[in-house]
């Protein structure tokens, strides 16, 4: 008979936990992390988020991460440890610099391939590899058992949304892939919208700079009517939630209908934030008076924000600047709180699997 572990049986009967939660996104921002506190007091979950920061990629790591999907297997099977062993040392670098201890680490990855309809999804960074270097528990790939589910594996936000967040009609956040959370009927539904930061970002390159910031390039633009309409008659957008998007979708159908119009830079930022805006306006038009909570990156984006509330029936509602930018991290975060204390981190009603989950992998290391 295996005699449990007296600290894992201790840390399933914890309220109060300690947690680095990161997270790498789509847009190749570069590694978020965040410092957090959560708290049961036996009805409500609470938190805090005491430090957080981004780790900015090196132009080399950018390009590993942005073209992995079409090099060798060996190519990828070695960045998906290398890339854990950065996360892990950048955990250790962290902890050192805040003197800080935690529980555990919950790392999302960098997502690489997603093809749910194939039961496919791909985040790489190797959670043995991140325990082995911050010398402590890591939980990781929180995706795949819903997808081998049958479902989506995303958004997974909305249970953090509906546990810390519920204050708010919506959730909404703007990263490199729009997706939107909130309550109906009983269930917690989400999905992900349209692209945001993934299309946005690479056209604002072509103008010299990594990012429409506060969207004052595509304030300069013109609407591009044809392009817009043609944007909006994407079949994705017929389809009924659960739903999600990666950056197969944008090669495939996104980039190629916003080449074939041959606009300027400025023109096409103009315009495919006039489409980001309608279709959320399409997402979260259905209860009067509400109250938007809107997060990520593209939260910054003054102009994008503008035409979103010249559409919204609701209040565009930022959070504030550290929420904004750490969010996701945050709820990474949690999750693993979640899957540390084997409850459900994963909703069936949100990402359409054949039931509720508990996702992601422990990896158990400890100085």
């Amino acid at each position: 008979m295996l005699i449990p572990d007296r600290r894992k049986i201790s840390i399933y009967l914890m309220v109060n936990y300690n947690v680095i939660g990161t997270m790498s996104g789509t847009s190749l921002d570069g590694l978020d992390m965040a410092y957090c506190q959560f708290i049961f007091d036996g009805q409500q979950w609470s938190y805090t988020m005491s430090i957080a920061e981004t780790i900015t990629y090196s132009e080399e790591l950018k390009q590993q991460l942005s073209s992995v999907e079409t090099g060798s297997a060996f190519e990828l099977a070695m960045l998906h440890q290398s890339f854990g062993h950065f996360i892990g040392q950048q955990v250790k670098n962290f902890r050192e610099k805040h003197r800080i201890d935690v529980d555990f680490v919950s790392s999302h990855g960098h997502t690489i391939f997603h093809q749910p309809s194939q039961q496919l999804t791909l985040q790489i960074g190797d959670g043995a590899s991140i325990a082995a270097e911050c010398g402590c528990p890591v939980v990781a790939d929180f995706r795949t058992l819903d997808v081998a589910l049958g479902g989506q594996g995303a958004p997974l936000v909305p249970i953090g949304d509906q546990l810390l967040f519920n204050s708010y009609d919506y959730c909404l956040n703007l990263g490199g892939i729009a997706n939107v959370s909130y309550e109906k009927e009983g269930d917690r539904l989400a999905f992900d919208v349209c692209l945001v930061n993934m299309a946005l970002n690479p056209i604002a390159q072509q103008l010299g700079s990594p990012f429409d910031g506060e969207g004052a390039f595509a304030r300069e633009g013109m609407l591009n009517n044809n392009l817009l309409a043609a944007l909006n008659e994407l079949s994705y957008y017929k389809q009924k939630p659960p739903k999600s998007l990666g950056k197969e979708w944008y090669l495939t159908h996104f980039k190629p209908l916003i080449d074939s119009f041959q606009l300027s830079p400025k023109d096409a930022l103009h315009t495919i934030c006039e489409h980001i805006s309608q279709q959320i306006a399409i997402a979260i038009n259905s209860k009067p008076e509400h109250q938007i909570l809107v997060t990520g990156g593209g939260a910054f984006n003054a102009f994008l924000l503008e035409r979103m509330q010249h559409y919204a029936s609701g209040k565009v509602s930022p959070g504030d600047k550290e929420l904004v930018e750490f969010k996701e991290a945050l709820i990474f975060a949690f999750l693993g709180v979640l899957r540390y204390r084997n409850e459900v981190n994963c909703l069936q009603s949100v990402t359409g699997a054949t039931k509720n989950n508990v996702g992601g992998a422990i990896y158990w290391n400890s100085n």
